[in-house]
């Protein structure tokens, strides 16, 4: 028997190539949710369910859900801690530009966690990260400065860093930066400034800042009180409160 070498006419050519609808691609809108999903989850404890969410748009190239990847391995939430991993994860995020991650990066560097310990790389990218205005990687810049760690020691620089990070909200930089005006280090010694970011600290648990604030009232004028007391109402009209959650801790110091 033979086999027939019709050829298929061009109408019906054209039916076949049509026949199979193109897959819908998905959007920012579709991310955005399957993150916020898969973030739900993981406030809720529902590590795996979080992970089978997040890792194939990981895979993607999606880098904040790169940066929930890491965050998974880097705390051992619903997977074996697995710093070398959870590096990898952050790199991927940080390279796609997330600030998080790029703040991450600059401390496992820092830590020799995952990857051998570069001080050189550890400013490199938490310097990014802080330019970008993450205010862990803030904070780990006033850090770095304050102990001459990678860089050359300035307190003047640590105290700009404390500020650009008391600004975004961080509480224990508001109690640094608020020693500092007090005692006169990297900056000029300020009861005013000293009083307002002791008070911010001291209102969010930091203990230190309370004890010191104490000090700064016993010192001040009527008229100093008056001024910093306005200072403080402005600041909290401004709503200056960065409560978001962070994937990974500060540098201990």
């Amino acid at each position: 028997m033979s086999i027939s070498t019709k050829k298929v006419p061009k109408q019906n050519r054209r039916d076949l190539e049509t026949t199979a609808k193109p897959r819908k691609k998905q959007t920012k809108t579709d991310f955005s949710e399957k993150l916020e999903r898969g973030r739900k989850l993981y406030m809720l404890g529902n590590y795996s369910e979080a992970m089978e969410i997040w890792l194939p748009l990981a895979e993607n190239g999606d880098c904040e859900a790169q940066a929930w990847v890491g965050s998974l391995y880097a705390n051992g939430d619903g997977v074996d801690v697995n710093s070398k991993i959870a590096f990898e994860w952050y790199l991927k995020s940080a390279e796609g530009g997330n600030p998080q991650a790029q703040a991450n990066i600059g401390a496992l560097y820092a830590m020799g966690q995952g990857v051998q310990k570069d001080m050189v790389y550890a400013v490199k990218w938490m310097r990014r990260a802080a330019r970008n205005g993450d205010p862990n990687a803030q904070f780990n810049m006033a850090v770095f400065y304050a102990k001459g760690d990678g860089v050359k020691q300035s307190l003047i620089k640590a105290a700009e860093w404390y500020r650009k990070c008391a600004e975004n909200g961080h509480y224990p930089s508001q109690g640094r930066l608020g020693h500092m005006y007090y005692v006169g280090e990297g900056v000029k010694k300020d009861r005013i400034e000293a009083y307002l970011w002791l008070s911010l600290a001291g209102q969010h648990g930091i203990g230190s800042a309370l004890i010191e604030l104490e000090k700064v009232v016993g010192e001040m004028s009527s008229d100093e009180k008056s001024a910093a007391m306005q200072l403080v109402d402005i600041w909290r009209s401004r709503g200056n409160d960065n409560s978001s959650p962070k994937v990974f801790s500060p540098i201990p110091s």
